[in-house]
């Protein structure tokens, strides 16, 4: 069977990824499968240039806390198609995973055969949820307006807001990035006005509604 693009497996929890994996085996096209149990690795998978069809997102791991990994996927690479399965499962969770621009939300408690189906309506393309379950979330218009503000932001941008959120300071946020302080300054300017805030802490405050706590990633961060 010819194989064809890769599916990167994201989640922190080893005989999961190897469910997952099993799953795949009986997907229609044989497909790479890339496992990665931490943000950072997700990215290294992304920039080695293959061709990515699909990303199955965890929700809770490390560098991806709450849906700040997921805005930070859309935002710095939108051409890649990503899949939240996750085990927090309530419906509110689930439109605002795919008000932030995710493929389809798939549950952890489901059974391998609705899994792989999943997976494969996403591969074709269409949305998928489970059953009878984002409709009956009620509607969430503060966080509709902060996704859709959110989704203004330049890749750099989001870059800045996640290592704000980290609780880096100027200098250690443009170190990380290989620019002038004078570069992350203009940046975050350019945040809080499209965020419509006027501090960095009103900034972060703003990220934590997607399930990010300030400085939860990176022992030793400077405070805001």
């Amino acid at each position: 069977m010819a194989t064809t693009g890769t599916i990167i497996i994201a989640d922190d929890h080893p005989l999961f990824r190897d469910a997952l994996r099993q799953a795949l085996t009986g997907l229609d096209q044989a497909r790479e499968v890339e496992m990665a149990g931490d943000y950072d690795h997700v990215q290294a998978l992304i920039e080695r240039g293959e061709e990515i069809d699909l990303v199955l997102l965890d929700l809770n791991m490390p560098g991806a806390k709450g849906l700040a990994g997921l805005l930070r996927l859309r935002s710095e690479y939108p051409q890649v198609p990503v899949a939240v399965i996750s085990a927090t499962e309530d419906a509110a969770t689930i439109r605002r995973v795919l008000e932030l621009g995710a493929s389809g939300f798939i549950p952890k408690s489901a059974a391998m055969p609705e899994i792989r189906q999943a997976i494969s309506t996403v591969l074709d393309g269409s949305v998928w949820t489970p059953a009878n379950v984002a409709a009956d979330a009620e509607e969430d218009s503060e966080f509709f307006e902060l996704a859709e503000r959110l989704r203004t932001l330049t890749p750099q941008q989001s870059k800045v807001l996640g290592m704000l959120g980290e609780g880096l300071l100027n200098k250690q946020i443009a170190y990380e990035l290989g620019v002038s302080e004078a570069t992350v300054k203009a940046h975050v300017s350019a945040v809080l006005l499209k965020l419509g805030v006027d501090s960095r802490t009103q900034a972060v405050i703003a990220l934590s509604r997607l399930g990010f706590a300030p400085g939860e990633t990176r022992e030793g961060a400077g405070a805001i």
